[in-house]
């Protein structure tokens, strides 16, 4: 599911917002939502990413509510996540068989270079369940806008049933940040990171390439 997130002045204002968006958006939900956001000029130079694979990940999650359908039709709810070409499946199915038929299906996509199956075999979530689940993420990506010392942007937030994913390019010490913050949330009950840990030099390196032009000058 698309999350716009408006730069606001203060965290409360933001999680307010967005919560009040998810539990509106949550009832209209289809049995396969994708996580991944719109690609635009100004998403693609702050993502840590190279535009092909922010192009891929798209690519894969529309591609895998379809292969998902086709494989198990509307039985379950799951979500789609992917970065950097790694898939995050989560949410709730009826059987073991149908989770590994939806792992077997979005495996099959092209470009897709891992899976992390945590989807549960268990009813699924409800509406209350998903609008907190909402709510958690919100607080922790007000939460990476508020700490001075984090590039709120290098984080990719799934919350379900109250088990946070992480997902992103960081440094060691980021991840050990974020994950520290997310654990500090209410509502949080585990924090599971899938970071792709970089290096201090691939990061500066990363800075350079997506630091926005200098503004040209106008006539003298």
């Amino acid at each position: 599911m698309n999350t716009l997130r408006p730069a606001f002045r203060s965290s409360l204002a933001r999680t307010a917002l967005a919560a009040a968006l998810a539990a509106t958006l949550l009832g209209a939900c289809a049995p396969v939502l994708i996580g991944g956001a719109a690609v635009g000029g100004a998403m693609m130079a702050s993502d840590r990413r190279t535009s092909g694979a922010q192009v891929d990940d798209q690519s894969i999650e529309l591609k895998a509510g379809r292969r998902i359908s086709e494989a198990i039709g509307d039985r379950g709810h799951i979500n789609v996540t992917s970065f950097n070409r790694q898939v995050l499946l989560s949410g709730e199915v009826p059987s073991e068989a149908d989770k590994s038929a939806v792992e077997q299906a979005v495996a099959r996509i092209e470009n897709v270079r891992n899976v992390v199956n945590e989807l549960a075999v268990m009813p699924n979530s409800s509406l209350g369940t998903r609008s907190n689940d909402a709510l958690i993420t919100s607080k922790l990506k007000a939460t990476y806008v508020d700490s001075r010392d984090l590039f709120a942007n290098a984080y990719k937030v799934v919350t379900e049933r109250g088990v946070v994913y992480l997902m992103g390019r960081v440094t060691e010490r980021e991840a050990t940040r974020g994950a520290n913050l997310a654990r500090n949330v209410s509502g949080v009950q585990k924090v599971v990171t899938l970071f792709e840990i970089i290096s201090e030099d691939e990061l500066a390196q990363v800075r350079v390439i997506t630091a926005p032009p200098p503004a040209a000058s106008g006539p003298k």
